[in-house]
C-alpha cells in the first residue's frame, strides 16, 4: 500500500512538472510547501549573481545612466505628444540593440490634451501672482479668463454645507494630507463636487506630503450630465494662506485664465521585449512601468525610474548568461559534476549534472564532453517568459494597459504574476502583493533571497493603474514599495528630475525586480491562485 501511495503521488508530481501548472485538489498543491521552500532556496545562487552584478558589478548605475539619457534628450513626455512617440522609437531601438526578444509595438490610441498658457492672479485683499498646473483633461477658460469671488472649503462635506455660498464662486479645496489613495480624491472629483452646486471653476491644494511651494498637476475626471469648469492645482502653502484670509473674514478675489484644450485621440503603442521561456513559453511573469509622464519636470522618477528597472531586470538575467538555449552544451576543458553548480555559457545551472562519457570524470580526457543538468538547461533561461511592457498614457487612467488587457486576457490562464514599478525607485522597503495565501507564503520565500541587500518584506496590496485589471480578474500581482513620503514630494510636479533619483538605490531596486521576477518564472509551478 505505501509503495501505491509514493507511486500515485510520484507519478501526480510528474504530471504537474509536465504542465508547468500546479497540480490541486481542494485548491491545494500536490507539492508540500516545504518542497517548494527548498526549490526556493536553491535560487541563492542566481539571486547572488544578480544582486553582484546591479549592485557591485558592470551594471551598478546602468539603468539610472540609461534613464538620463532619455530623459535629458526627450524630456517630458505627455499622452498625445510627439515627445512620447519620439521615447517609444528609442526605447524600442534601445530593447532590440540590448539583445531582447521579440521586441515589437502593440498599437493604441490615447488621449491628447494640453494645457496652453494659464495663470491665476489674486486681487483682492492684494495682489498675488499664484504658481498653477492646470488638470489633465480641463476645459479653458474663456480668453479673458474669470474673475470671482473665492469660497475656501477642506472637504467635500463643508462644500455641501455651504453650497448656496459656491454659486458664482471659484471654489478653492484645503483638504488636508492625509495620503495619496484618501486625498487624492479632491484632485479627481473637486471639479465635478464644485460644478454641481454653481461654482465657475476650482482651485485645488496640490496632492503633496511635502512642498516648496510648487504645485502638483495630474488627472481630473468629469462626470456626464455635470456642467464642465475649469480647474487646476495650486501650491499647499496658497491653499493655507487662503484659509487663513477666509477665516479672517477677507474678501478673496481671483482672475485665473486658462488655456487648456482637448483634442482628437492620438496614435501611441505599448512597447514591449521578452526573454521567451524555455519550457512554458505560453506563460508569463509580466514586468512593467509606464513611459508616458505629465508636461512637467522630466518624468525621471514617475515613472522613468520604473520602466527602467523593468527593463534592466531583462537585461541583468541576459547578462548573466541566463538566458542559453534549451538543449545540450558543448564543453571543453576540466569539469567537475556532482560538485555544485554547473558553469555553461557564463551562466549558473543549478541542478547536479551528469556526464558522457558515464565514467569517474578524472579519468575523462580533454573533451569535447556532453554536459546535460537535470534541468536539460544550458544557462539559465527561465521556463516561463519574462515579459517586458513599458506602458503608454497611464497617466490618463491606464489607457494603454486597459487594451493590452483586453488584447491580451484571452490568455489569463497563463499569466503566473504581474508586476509593476509606479512609487518610485529609492531604495526599495520590500514588495507590496496581492494574491492567494499559499501565493504570498511563496513571495515571501523568494523575498528571502534578497537578505543580502536587507530587502525581504511583503506589504499587503500589491496595485498598479497598469496591473489593476489583472489582479482584479485574479492574477496574483506585485508593486514595488519605497518611500513614499519623498516620492509625493516630487510627483507630478517640476522637480520631477534626475536630480530627485538616487543611482545606488536603483541598482537596488532592478536587483529585487530582477530576482523576484526571474525566480518566480523559473519556478516549476505557476503561482496559485484564489
Amino acid at each position: 500500500m505505501e509503495f501505491l501511495l509514493f507511486t500515485f503521488v510520484g507519478v501526480v508530481h510528474l504530471l504537474s512538472l509536465s504542465s508547468g501548472k500546479p497540480i490541486y485538489k481542494n485548491d491545494i498543491s500536490r507539492r508540500t510547501f516545504q518542497e517548494i521552500r527548498e526549490e526556493i532556496a536553491s535560487y541563492g545562487d542566481v539571486a547572488k549573481a544578480i544582486i553582484d552584478l546591479a549592485v557591485y558589478g558592470k551594471a551598478q548605475n546602468r539603468s539610472y545612466e540609461r534613464l538620463a539619457l532619455l530623459v535629458d534628450t526627450v524630456g517630458p513626455r505627455p499622452s498625445g505628444s510627439r515627445s512620447l512617440e519620439k521615447a517609444i522609437q528609442i526605447m524600442y531601438q534601445n530593447l532590440r540593440e540590448d539583445g531582447l526578444e521579440n521586441v515589437h509595438l502593440e498599437p493604441v490610441k490615447i488621449p491628447h490634451w494640453e494645457r496652453g498658457e494659464e495663470s491665476a492672479v489674486m486681487l483682492e485683499p492684494r495682489i498675488h501672482r499664484m504658481a498653477i498646473l492646470g488638470l489633465g483633461s480641463s476645459i479653458g477658460t474663456p480668453p479673458e479668463g474669470i474673475t470671482a469671488e473665492v469660497l475656501v472649503v477642506t472637504s467635500f462635506e463643508e462644500l455641501q454645507r455651504r453650497a448656496p455660498e459656491a454659486r458664482g464662486k471659484i471654489v478653492v479645496y484645503n483638504q488636508p494630507y492625509v495620503n495619496y489613495s484618501t486625498t487624492v480624491q479632491y484632485r479627481v472629483q473637486g471639479a465635478v463636487e464644485a460644478a454641481k452646486v454653481g461654482a465657475l471653476a476650482s482651485l485645488i491644494r496640490s496632492v503633496a506630503s511635502f512642498s516648496i511651494y510648487s504645485p502638483h498637476t495630474g488627472i481630473q475626471e468629469y462626470q456626464d450630465g455635470v456642467p464642465k469648469i475649469p480647474t487646476a492645482c495650486i501650491t499647499v502653502e496658497d491653499a493655507e494662506m487662503m484659509s487663513r484670509m477666509a477665516s479672517r473674514g477677507n474678501r478673496i478675489v481671483i482672475q485665473l485664465k486658462m488655456g487648456a484644450k482637448n483634442y482628437p485621440d492620438a496614435d501611441s503603442f505599448n512597447t514591449v521585449a521578452e526573454i521567451i521561456g524555455s519550457k512554458y513559453p505560453e506563460q508569463v511573469v509580466l514586468v512593467s512601468g509606464h513611459l508616458d509622464s505629465w508636461d512637467v519636470g522630466q518624468g525621471a522618477m514617475d515613472d522613468g525610474g520604473g520602466a527602467f528597472i523593468s527593463w534592466e531586470a531583462l537585461s541583468l538575467i541576459k547578462d548573466l548568461g541566463l538566458t542559453g538555449q534549451p538543449g545540450v552544451s558543448q564543453q571543453r576543458g576540466n569539469h567537475v559534476c556532482g560538485r555544485g553548480p554547473c558553469l555553461v555559457l557564463g551562466g549558473l545551472m543549478r541542478a547536479p549534472c551528469t556526464a558522457s562519457p558515464a565514467s569517474n570524470p578524472a579519468t575523462w580526457g580533454p573533451g569535447p564532453w556532453e554536459v546535460r543538468c537535470a534541468s536539460v538547461l544550458t544557462g539559465l533561461r527561465p521556463k516561463r517568459t519574462l515579459r517586458l511592457v513599458l506602458w503608454t498614457a497611464e497617466e490618463q487612467g491606464g489607457v494603454g494597459a486597459f487594451q493590452y488587457y483586453l488584447l491580451h486576457q484571452a490568455n489569463i490562464s497563463n499569466y503566473s504574476l504581474v508586476m509593476e514599478s509606479d512609487l518610485g525607485t529609492f531604495l526599495p522597503s520590500g514588495l507590496q502583493f496581492t494574491g492567494s495565501d499559499k501565493a504570498r507564503a511563496i513571495v515571501e520565500e523568494v523575498m528571502h533571497l534578497l537578505q543580502p541587500v536587507n530587502v525581504t518584506r511583503v506589504f499587503r496590496a500589491g496595485e498598479g493603474t497598469d496591473i489593476n485589471f489583472w489582479i482584479q480578474a485574479g492574477v496574483p500581482g506585485a508593486s514595488l514599495l519605497d518611500d513614499l513620503y519623498r516620492y509625493f514630494s516630487f510627483h507630478h510636479s517640476h522637480g520631477d528630475t534626475m536630480t530627485a533619483m538616487d543611482p545606488k538605490q536603483m541598482n537596488v531596486a532592478a536587483a529585487v525586480w530582477a530576482v523576484v521576477s526571474y525566480v518566480i518564472a523559473d519556478m516549476e509551478e505557476m503561482l496559485p491562485r484564489s
